[in-house]
Formats: structure tokens, C-alpha cells, sequence
């Protein structure tokens, strides 16, 4: 069993988006994200990597968030934390008590 962390290391603000798909009037569908409200978290980066993506050169970081433990945070929503947008990759409860939740997630972008 996790360790619970201190409630004083939740230091970080973020925002948590839900992604929602919407119809286009041309036939296809669109993908925005739609704010749900903004957290106290701890935000860790953990790995970072280059990728391959399309004709460019790719980065991709992985991130831990943990925050107090919610039923609503699930695989495909998204973090907005310093300007930066980390994609929640899955949700699990820390250490089986429904107290804290860590997040793994993913920050990507591409360098050129």
C-alpha cells in the first residue's frame, strides 16, 4: 500500500477538462474540451522521451498528478497545468481508501 501524501505538497493549481465530441454541420465530428472546475494537485514530472510524429520530431513527458480522490476523473480528460496540458492516460485510486487519486498522464508536443 502508497504512502498517503501530505496535504501540504498539494501545491500545484490545475484545471481539469472533460473532452467531449461534437457534431460539425458538414458531417463530421469535433473533439473540444469543456472546463470542470480547477484543483489543488501535485504534479511530478516523471519521463521524457522523443518520438516520431507525422514529418516532425516529437516529445513526449509523462506526468503523476495526485489530488484528493474523485469519481469523475477518467482516461481522455486532461489537466491544464503552467500553459501546458497534460492528457489523463488513467485514474487509479492511490491507496485503496478513496482519500487521494493519482493520475498518470501524458504531455506531448512537437520540437521540429
Amino acid at each position: 500500500m502508497t504512502a498517503a501524501p501530505p496535504v501540504g505538497s498539494l501545491t500545484d493549481r490545475v484545471s481539469l477538462q472533460r473532452r467531449e465530441t461534437t457534431g460539425e454541420d458538414e458531417g463530421g465530428h469535433a473533439v473540444i474540451f469543456v472546463p470542470v472546475t480547477s484543483l489543488w494537485a501535485r504534479v511530478r514530472a516523471l519521463s521524457g522521451r522523443q518520438v516520431g510524429e507525422a514529418d516532425a520530431r516529437g516529445v513526449a513527458v509523462s506526468h503523476s498528478v495526485v489530488l484528493r480522490f474523485r469519481t469523475d476523473v477518467k482516461a481522455g480528460d486532461r489537466f491544464g497545468y503552467r500553459g501546458r496540458w497534460l492528457s489523463v492516460v488513467s485514474a487509479v485510486d492511490l491507496n485503496g481508501r478513496r482519500a487521494w487519486l493519482s493520475c498518470a498522464c501524458v504531455e506531448t508536443g512537437v520540437v521540429g
